[in-house]
C-alpha cells in the first residue's frame, strides 16, 4: 500500500510560480508517479507523469514549457514546479501512482492505483 500526501498549493497571481511536493510512505513509489487537476465541473485531466526509475518525464500539451515534473528518489518525493501560472490552472492537484506500465495510457486516471487527497490551486488574474 502506498500512501501519498500533496502540499505546496496556494494563491498565486498569474504569471507566478508553485511548487508542489507529494510524498509517498508505505512502500517506494510504483512504476510511474503523476500529477492531475480537476477544476470545479470539470473532469480530472492528466498533467505530467514520470517514470520513477529512470526519469522519463510526459506532460499535457497545455502545460509544456511551463510545468516540470522531477523526483527525488532518496526522499520518494515527487515535485510539480509550475511556472507562467494562468488563471485556467486554477483547480485541485492530485498526485498519484501506478504499478502498471503503458506510456500511450499514462493520462488515464482510471489506470493509477493510489491518489493523494489533492492541493487547491488558485491563479488570480
Amino acid at each position: 500500500q502506498v500512501q501519498l500526501v500533496e502540499s505546496g498549493g496556494g494563491l498565486v497571481q498569474a504569471g507566478g510560480s508553485l511548487r508542489l511536493s507529494c510524498a509517498a510512505s508505505g512502500r517506494t513509489f510504483s512504476t510511474y508517479a503523476g500529477w492531475f487537476r480537476q477544476a470545479p465541473g470539470k473532469e480530472r485531466e492528466f498533467v505530467a507523469a514520470i517514470y520513477w526509475s529512470g526519469g522519463a518525464t510526459y506532460y499535457a500539451d497545455s502545460v509544456k514549457g511551463r510545468f516540470t515534473i522531477s523526483n527525488d528518489y532518496a526522499k520518494n518525493t515527487v515535485y510539480l514546479q509550475m511556472n507562467s501560472l494562468k488563471p485556467e490552472d486554477t483547480a485541485v492537484y492530485y498526485c498519484a501512482a501506478r504499478t502498471n506500465a503503458g506510456i500511450a495510457t499514462l493520462p488515464r486516471a482510471a489506470l493509477y492505483d493510489y491518489w493523494g487527497q489533492g492541493t487547491q490551486v488558485t491563479v488570480s488574474s
